[in-house]
C-alpha cells in the first residue's frame, strides 16, 4: 500500500462508515451496480407514462397499464389563481378524449377539465371536495381529480411528453 494510500485510510474509512456501514461493507473496489439497478428520475417510470394536454391537462398510466389519474398542470393551477371549487365527475361515467370531465373554478375564472382519453371513470378525488385550493399546492401531485380506467392505453401516444409540453408553453408565451 503506497504512503498515500496509507494516510487516507483512516480519513475514508471515517467518512464511508459515517454514511451507511452496512453498504460500504459490501462495496468492494471492483463492484459494480447490476445493470438497471440505478436509473437518473428522467429515465424513471413515472416520467416516461405522464403525458400532457395542450388544454393543460395532464394523465399518468398507472404500473398497471390499465388506470390513470388525471388533473390540471401547475401552469394551469397558476393561470387560475385560487380554486375554491372543483366539480367532480360521478363513478361509471363513460368519457371520450375531449370530452368535460369535471370542472375547475377560481376566483378569476372557470374552466372545464377534458379527458385526454376515452374511459370509464374509477373515482374522483375525494379531498378537493373538501379543500379545492388543494390544487393549487399540489397540481401535478397529490391533488389529481378523477382517476379513470383507460378504454385504449394506445390514445397516450397522441399527447405531449414533457418536453413538448414545455415548448408549447414557450411557444404560447
Amino acid at each position: 500500500m503506497s504512503t498515500i494510500a496509507r494516510s487516507l485510510r483512516p480519513f475514508a474509512s471515517r467518512v464511508l462508515l459515517s454514511q451507511r456501514p452496512s453498504l460500504c461493507s459490501r462495496v468492494t473496489p471492483n463492484f459494480r451496480f447490476p445493470r438497471g439497478s440505478i436509473r437518473s428520475f428522467s429515465q424513471s417510470p413515472f416520467t416516461q407514462l405522464k403525458k400532457y394536454t395542450e388544454s393543460h391537462e395532464w394523465i399518468e398510466l398507472a404500473q398497471d397499464g390499465k388506470t390513470a389519474k388525471i388533473g390540471i398542470t401547475d401552469y394551469a393551477a397558476h393561470a387560475l389563481g385560487d380554486v375554491v371549487y372543483v366539480e367532480l365527475p360521478a363513478a361509471d361515467l363513460e368519457v371520450a378524449a375531449g370530452e368535460p370531465i369535471g370542472a375547475v373554478e377560481s376566483v378569476k375564472s372557470a374552466s372545464d377539465v377534458l379527458s385526454p382519453v376515452s374511459g370509464t371513470v374509477i373515482q374522483g378525488n375525494a379531498v378537493l371536495e373538501d379543500k379545492a385550493k388543494f390544487i393549487n399546492e399540489s397540481p401535478e401531485g397529490d391533488a389529481w381529480i378523477v382517476e379513470i380506467e383507460v378504454k385504449d392505453p394506445a390514445e397516450l401516444d397522441g399527447l405531449l411528453d414533457l418536453e413538448a409540453y414545455k415548448q408549447k408553453l414557450n411557444e404560447e408565451e
